[in-house]
């Protein structure tokens, strides 16, 4: 193990960090026709009363969606410079119980990397880290702090905070071992993909569909809009992200239990 890092150290790492989480929340806070379309998104999926997994919350926008819409919310965010935040906003809120905890295959810990210049993409994959550099559009990416960090269950959420109507997952890269984490179907879930780990995506989906009869959709970036007017099958949407250009970069797919 190696020296305590010094006050110094310390107090620019703090900078960093909170420097970082201003940059998240100008890109996640800043645009209210974003917000409106999110909302809308989730509307579709998210009703009052609803309990739902924030699973990466992040800064919390999301929170801010789900609550708009009169649901319950279980969010969990390892980072301590987000977790700070979603403290600050939500903390008073007795409909949203905040977890500074990582989610996973397994309770225990997991070594978490952090990028505190962008901690958007802060993760506790190695092999999204692996797949990202190099990659075009993931140039100058640095993960410069590594944490450890409680993990936990969706089995273990489940049972200390009943099933939820809508899981959503975004975890950079570390989303299939969120869902192998899972031991039954739910009605509804998102979890986000991206074109340097398409294989994480096809993972996720294969883990789903061995729980129950899922069909599927897409909205791609930011863009809040499916790209499918119903739900396909889980062979049309590996086709459909398999597709995909490089440049499309990120996106979410959303599951729903067929009836």
């Amino acid at each position: 193990m190696g020296p305590a890092p010094t006050r110094f150290v310390r107090l620019r790492r703090s900078l960093r960090g909170a420097a970082g989480i201003a940059r998240s929340l100008r890109i996640y806070y800043a645009n209210p026709v974003h917000r409106r379309k999110m909302v809308a998104l989730y509307g579709t999926m998210v009703a009052k009363g609803d309990l739902v997994f924030d699973i990466g919350s992040h800064v919390g926008d999301r929170i801010g969606a789900f609550r708009s819409l009169g649901a319950r919310v279980i969010a969990a965010e390892p980072q301590p410079a987000a977790f700070r935040w979603l403290r600050l906003r939500y903390g008073r809120d007795r409909q949203v119980t905040l977890l500074q905890r990582a989610v996973g295959d397994a309770p225990g810990t997991v070594t978490f990397h952090v990028n505190t210049a962008n901690p958007t993409v802060s993760t506790a994959s190695l092999g999204f880290m692996d797949a990202a550099r190099g990659a075009e559009g993931w140039e100058g990416q640095n993960w410069d702090e590594t944490i450890s960090v409680p993990a936990v269950t969706l089995d273990e959420l489940i049972a200390q905070h009943g099933e939820p109507a809508f899981v959503k997952i975004d975890v950079e890269g570390f989303e299939l071992h969120v869902l192998k984490g899972l031991s039954r179907a739910l009605p509804k879930l998102s979890f986000e993909f991206t074109t340097i780990q398409r294989d994480v995506a096809f993972g996720c989906i294969d883990r789903l569909s061995a729980l129950g009869a899922y069909r599927f959709n897409a909205a791609l970036g930011e863009s809040q809009k499916l790209e499918f007017a119903d739900g396909v099958s889980a062979e049309e949407m590996r086709a459909f992200i398999r597709a995909l250009p490089h440049s499309a970069n990120s996106g979410d797919i959303y599951a729903h239990l067929a009836r």
